[in-house]
């Protein structure tokens, strides 16, 4: 079984952050990470659920097609449900215009990317910073170490998304090996737009619940 739901961002060629987004989306064997280290994050509220997106600039905020309208973007988010606690931190914006990848495929989830802008420019601070991309984008090889997070669901019996910002790392593989019998049997095909990863074969992580013999894997 795979998780088609996702959106790949590339950060410096090596790093590679995954945002999930609630829709039977976890952070599989995942930790709470300190709150605000990643000041980029930022909880989407779509017609189709919640979402996580990154802020790569001050108007724009980049996540997944499939999320749908993003209405509102909460930003210096920890703690969904802190909101009081977290007032001083917290930006939110409205999303004004949704601009999807023109290519976007909502049946097999190829070119799942969007971009959100937002009504107003946020104001960077400690705890909201935009992620600058590379201009030059390189494909993460096999073997790249990853880090996926979210405010998905910890494991597949949660009723709820997770509180708090989660993260945990995978490790990419091979799209060719991805693609072969040993892996997914043929059932869905990873494009060149896509990336096949998950848990190393020693610690089960992953950004979706899986099962089967190859629950170890992720195709983002």
């Amino acid at each position: 079984m795979l998780c088609l739901r996702g959106f790949v961002a590339f950060i410096l060629g090596a790093f590679l952050l995954i945002v999930k987004s609630s829709r039977g989306s976890e952070i599989i064997n995942g930790t709470a990470v300190t709150p605000h280290s990643m000041p980029f994050m930022a909880l989407l509220e779509a017609d189709k659920g919640y979402c996580g997106g990154t802020l790569i600039d001050p108007l724009w905020v980049l996540t997944a097609a499939h999320c749908g309208n993003v209405k509102t973007v909460s930003l210096g988010v920890h703690s969904r449900k802190a909101q009081e606690k977290e007032k001083r931190y917290r930006q939110v914006c409205e999303g004004e215009k949704n601009v999807p990848h023109p290519d976007f495929n909502s049946h097999t989830y190829d070119h799942d990317l969007m971009l959100v802008k937002l009504n107003k420019a946020v104001e960077e601070t400690q705890w909201v910073s935009s992620l600058k991309l590379n201009e030059v984008v390189n494909d993460p090889p096999a073997g790249s170490v990853c880090t996926v997070a979210g405010w998905g669901k910890t494991d597949k019996h949660a009723n709820t998304m997770s509180d708090v910002l989660m993260a945990v790392n995978v490790t990419v593989v091979d799209r060719i090996k991805c693609n072969s019998k040993d892996y997914y049997n043929y059932d869905n095909y990873i494009t060149k737009n896509m990336i096949c990863a998950g848990s190393d074969g020693e610690n089960v992580a992953d950004a979706c619940d899986v099962s089967g013999p190859n629950s170890h894997l992720h195709k983002c």
